[in-house]
C-alpha cells in the first residue's frame, strides 16, 4: 500500500501536520527537533562519506538507505516549519528568486566549474 503519492510541499507540510497530530501526539519542541534534524542530516552524511567518498562501509552499514535518511531530514523540516509558521512553498520560491538574481551570472563566470 502505497502512503504517500506525488504532493505538493503545502500538502507534504499538511500530511505531515496531520501525521504528527494523530500518530506522533504532539510535535517536540524546536529545539528538540533542531537536534533531531542534525542528527538525521548526519545520518546522511555518513552514507554519502561510505557510498561516494573515500570512507568503506562497515557491517553495521548493510542496511542503509539513503533515500530513507533523505526523507527523515525532509521530514523532519517540515515539523520545524510547520512549529515555527514557515510555508516552504513561499520560502523556496523567494529562495530561488533571490538566487537567480543574485548568481545569474556568478556559475556561468566561475573558472572552476568549466
Amino acid at each position: 500500500m502505497k502512503l504517500v503519492s506525488i504532493m505538493t510541499i503545502e500538502e507534504a507540510q499538511q500530511a505531515v501536520d496531520a501525521w504528527i497530530k494523530t500518530t506522533g501526539v504532539r510535535y517536540f519542541n524546536e529545539l528538540t527537533n533542531t537536534a533531531i534534524l542534525m542528527e538525521e542530516v548526519g545520518e546522511v552524511a555518513r552514507i554519502m562519506a561510505r557510498q561516494y567518498g573515500e570512507q568503506s562501509f562497515k557491517k553495521s552499514d548493510t542496511e542503509v538507505n539513503l533515500a530513507d535518511e533523505m526523507a527523515d531530514v525532509l521530514f523532519v523540516l517540515i515539523c520545524l516549519a510547520n512549529q515555527t509558521g514557515v510555508d516552504l512553498t513561499d520560502a523556496l520560491q523567494k529562495n530561488l528568486e533571490k538566487k537567480n538574481i543574485r548568481d545569474a551570472e556568478r556559475h556561468q563566470n566561475n573558472e572552476k566549474l568549466k
